[in-house]
């Protein structure tokens, strides 16, 4: 056995320790920020009755996020990536303090919850690809769509769990309290950090010399999306599915309201019947992993969400239980299509360009929500929300369809491995040219 091939069974036995520590101290930080965000949505909510400041806290939380995610993909490339989500995390703790400040003299003010929303949210558009880009160095390449499932099983808990949990500390304590939890597991995510060493992405030797600027880096992160066909191919499917499916996910109330006669408690179990497909999905994943070929699970799954989608739209006034079968498959469906994308990305993009790549993927989904949403709005109000789950469902099978006889997609992490290969060739090429020197 070779040098390395021991360096790498060492790495692969002892990665779960250094990272699940870390991993489990940001699952406590996303629980307090979730908090923190139910608490201020509902202060708002109880102080001004107002949809306009709500539809205004919304656009302060999301828009950050959309407009900031390249150039924070950039300087994540560019920075010490663990510095970055201590960095991230700290901000984001102390934006939290000084709302906690605030609400303890009795001056918090509309504006000012506007402010730090959107301060949390910058803080956030670094700290995202900063650890998604850091988890693709601390594990093993079989396991990140394991390692995916169970974000997506996080993610799905913690969108079930801090609304009630949320709901009962506000009955209970004050509000500063119930945002003084968001301190306490803001230390349980920065601790780890301090002590636990995250890889950084090995320089290029063919560009040590040269000394990029800021806008050279985040061009270049374009440039790479651009240039490589079936990454190209796969960013745009990503940003067009989210511009068709959001939509109808968000439409949700609505449908149940009109096209079913339900009141609260129907479009309740409506919301807990995708939340529980999220789960199953999630603890589906982190167990069986997905195919070997992650393009493969994920494009089943869009054929599953289509199935799904499309069982809710002819469920139009027949039978609200069969519209919560198809939610619960879209649900579960959603976690096996974006778990495996992203370990996809992970896999096939350069360790030194993940940062950028990601954020770039996830501004761009990101940003097709509002799009996506002035465009069903008036559409569902002529044809009723049910025929925007039949074309999401078209549009679904489209994307599958597409997939599947797109070789540039198909192929993705084969060129993906040839593309690292000629790199890692260059780049022994260099290193030996310049010991030699």
């Amino acid at each position: 056995m070779t040098t390395e091939n021991i360096s790498k069974n060492l790495i692969n036995s002892s990665w779960k320790a250094p990272f699940f520590t870390i991993w489990t101290g940001q699952a406590f930080s996303l629980l307090g920020s979730a908090l923190v965000g139910f608490a201020l949505i509902w202060w708002m909510t109880e102080t001004t009755g107002s949809a306009t400041v709500l539809a205004t806290a919304a656009m302060f939380e999301f828009l950050p996020r959309v407009i900031m995610g390249p150039l924070a993909g950039t300087l994540v490339d560019r920075w010490n990536r663990r510095q970055v989500m201590l960095i991230a995390d700290a901000t984001t703790a102390l934006a939290t303090a000084v709302l906690i400040y605030l609400v303890w003299f009795g001056n918090l003010q509309i504006w000012q919850i506007y402010l730090v929303m959107a301060v949390r949210s910058t803080a956030g558009a670094f700290h995202l690809p900063s650890m998604l880009s850091s988890t693709s160095l601390m594990v093993p390449e079989e396991q990140l769509t394991r390692v995916q499932g169970l974000n997506q099983l996080l993610q799905g808990l913690i969108n079930i769990a801090a609304p009630v949990l949320g709901a009962l500390m506000i009955a209970v304590f004050p509000l500063h309290a119930v945002l003084a939890v968001d301190l306490g597991t803001a230390v349980l995510a920065i601790l780890p950090l301090l002590f636990i060493v995250i890889p950084q992405p090995k320089a290029d030797p063919t560009q040590v010399e040269a000394k990029a600027s800021l806008w050279s880096d985040m061009r270049s992160g374009f440039r790479y999306v651009r240039d490589w066909a079936g990454l190209r191919n796969i960013v745009l499917l990503a940003v067009f599915i989210n511009l068709i499916s959001l939509p109808a996910i968000t439409l949700m109330p609505l449908l149940v309201k009109n096209e079913f006669a339900g009141a609260a408690m129907e479009i309740a179990t409506m919301q807990s019947s995708w939340a529980i497909g999220f789960l199953v999905g999630g603890i589906l994943l982190s167990v069986w992993g997905g195919f070997r070929r992650k393009i493969l699970t994920a494009n089943l799954a869009m054929f599953g969400t289509a199935a799904g989608f499309l069982i809710v739209g002819l469920a139009h006034n027949v039978a609200f239980e069969m519209a919560l079968s198809g939610i619960f498959i879209a649900g579960m469906m959603n976690v096996l299509l974006n778990g495996p994308a992203f370990a996809l990305l992970q896999t096939v993009v350069a360790a030194d360009m993940q940062g950028r790549v990601l954020a770039l993927v996830i501004s761009l989904a990101n940003g097709m929500t509002p799009i996506g949403l002035m465009i069903a709005g008036p559409l569902a109000e002529k044809t009723g929300v049910s025929a925007m789950f039949i074309f999401a469902s078209l549009m679904f099978i489209v994307s599958g369809v597409f997939t599947l006889i797109n070789a540039d997609i198909r192929n993705l992490e084969e060129s993906g491995r040839e593309i690292q290969s000629r790199q890692q060739t260059t780049a022994a090429a260099v290193h030996s040219s310049l010991s030699g020197d």
